[in-house]
């Protein structure tokens, strides 16, 4: 019967790696107990790409991932490697608490414990701190709150969890680096969900340093109605990116907009109601393999407040689909007036959009004074709370947060083609309002 179970978990393993995340969870769902279990005793058979170690002459490895994604489970599985690998090894395992070490790292459901196989019983010894193997190899337990625990003691190799979270960060570090010297190659695997803090920035700038990555919606092996729920929740949002993608998200030296403050202005998109009045910012690319042709649809609510309601941009257009993208928008949402830059020529953007029927009046607006004129009325405006992002923009906030104060540009990108679209449409509703009139820009 032992034997049949392999076989049959041979063949899944197959399987698994031709299945997308989403027909891995629905499987994994309706699989029974004992194909699951022997599954979990094949880890390197089912471990997914970022969990893996990576190739070549390496001394600091980070699994920078979202949360659920298995960062834990890779780590131990790791060290548990290590362990058998190396008799008498010492290992370093290090928390941002004595809490998290032994909940997350030592007694978890996907900790050191419960990662080992069926023939082996590794013993934790609580008083000291140390979790001994079969093998002979120690992993003794670290606080990154206590840095001053690390001073002295020789490790070969070592795991640093959920880094973003170590309060005394630099000296816990510090003194794990100084002591990791036993053996030919020590190592330290970093597993964190990120955040932009100066310890994860240095470590990645680090000599023989790798990276792996991974999201959320990545681990096949999640409840899909968790899955589904945490991406409706948080998808495109900056918490999600961090915690779900794992992505590093950090605000740009100077920047006019930060992400704290696109996150305070985030608001549902059923709950703003039925616009006033509707402009279409556009920022046309100079030619058809140039840039995104940036179009943002911006509304005046019945409360004063200003929102942005969608980013209709496309990718590398010719004009005839851009301007086509651009008359749609504004038959989406009742438009009155199309706000254009228009640097390569107001006549050519006009005649471009009335060659997609789009009969609207187009004021066109030249970029000549500067990004950062353009730009600060409008993001002091979402400063004060004036205006609304209703719903999620990744990439229109993306760039956003690279504008900079004096007109520079720090984003993703050649050129905030997004972004300017947004600041016209933005501007020209302020400017409206200012002065108690239907919006307008004036052309300078």
């Amino acid at each position: 019967m032992a034997q049949a179970t392999r076989d049959v978990v041979g063949d899944l393993q197959e399987l698994l790696a031709t299945l997308t995340p989403g027909q891995l969870r629905r499987l994994m769902r309706d699989l029974p107990y004992k194909y699951r279990r022997e599954l979990i005793e094949r880890w390197q058979g089912w471990a997914q790409e970022g969990q893996c170690e990576p190739p070549g002459d390496w001394r600091i490895w980070m699994i920078r991932a979202g949360r659920g994604f298995g960062k834990t489970r890779a780590g131990a599985e790791w060290i548990s490697e290590w362990a058998r690998m190396l008799p008498g090894a010492r290992i370093a395992l290090v928390a941002a608490n004595d809490s998290d070490g032994r909940r997350v790292m030592i007694e978890g459901p996907s900790g050191l414990l419960a990662v080992a196989r069926s023939d082996e019983a590794p013993l934790w010894r609580e008083s000291l701190r140390e979790l001994h193997f079969d093998s002979g190899a120690v992993a003794t337990l670290y606080s990154a709150a206590a840095a001053e625990n690390l001073r002295g003691p020789e490790h070969h190799v070592a795991w640093c969890d959920e880094l973003a979270k170590w309060r005394q960060g630099d000296a816990a570090w510090d003194n794990l680096m100084l002591g990791l010297r036993l053996g030919d190659t020590p190592r330290a695997l970093v597993t964190t969900t990120p955040r932009p803090t100066a310890l994860m920035r240095r470590i990645m700038a680090l000599p023989g340093f790798k990276e792996t990555r991974g999201g959320t919606n990545d681990n096949a092996y999640l409840p899909s109605n968790f899955v589904e729920a945490m991406v409706a929740s948080y998808g495109g949002t900056r918490l999600g990116r961090q915690e779900l993608d794992g992505e590093l998200l950090e605000d740009v030296e100077g920047a006019l907009w930060t992400r704290e403050l696109v996150e305070r202005c985030r608001v549902g998109a059923d709950t703003i109601g039925k616009p006033v009045r509707v402009v279409i910012g556009v920022d046309p690319p100079a030619t058809a393999k140039g840039d995104a042709c940036g179009i943002v649809v911006a509304a005046l609510l019945r409360d004063r407040r200003l929102a942005v309601i969608e980013d209709a941009s496309v990718e590398t257009p010719p004009p005839g689909v851009w301007a086509q993208a651009v008359a749609a928008a504004a038959a989406r949402w009742g438009a009155d007036r199309i706000v254009a830059e228009s640097n390569m020529g107001g006549d050519m953007v006009a005649a471009t959009l009335r060659q997609a029927d789009c009969t609207l009046p187009v004021v066109p607006v030249h970029a000549s004074v500067g990004k950062a004129r353009r730009a600060e009325p409008v993001a002091i405006a979402y400063e004060r709370g004036q205006v609304v992002h209703a719903g999620v923009f990744a990439a229109l906030e993306d760039q956003l947060c690279g504008l900079q104060t004096g007109g520079g540009y720090a984003g993703p990108g050649r050129s905030p083609d997004r972004a300017d679209a947004c600041v016209w449409a933005l501007a020209a509703l302020l400017e409206g309002m200012k002065k108690g009139r239907e919006p307008g820009v004036r052309v300078v």
